[in-house]
């Protein structure tokens, strides 16, 4: 499994430690535009955290961007973790209904 999501994030961190999974963090390592439109294609725009600092320093033309491009330019926008099964098939978050299917 892959957990793409940033080493100091504590959700993250959980999630690699419980899945015994493999961290891709994503400041250090950009997402692709191709992976961008694939977690966009699979989450919508429930994949970028409105309630994240990062959210709150842009200015209203920044927000007003397309996804793709906020993602691009602020990987730390990213609702984490998001996690790779090996089949490929991909969830977000770490909450009770991800540990579910994953555990």
């Amino acid at each position: 499994m892959r957990v793409y999501g940033i080493k100091t994030c504590d959700t993250c961190r959980k999630a690699v430690g419980a899945l015994g999974a493999e961290l891709r963090d994503i400041r250090a390592e950009r997402l692709t535009a191709a992976e961008i439109d694939r977690f966009l294609a699979a989450f919508g725009d429930a994949l970028v955290n409105t309630r994240s600092t990062t959210w709150r320093g842009l200015d209203e033309a920044a927000r007003a961007q397309a996804p793709e491009a906020l993602l691009a330019a602020h990987p730390t926008l990213m609702k984490r973790p998001v996690i790779e099964t090996p089949d490929g098939t991909l969830h977000l978050g770490w909450g009770a209904d991800v540990k579910a299917r994953l555990l």
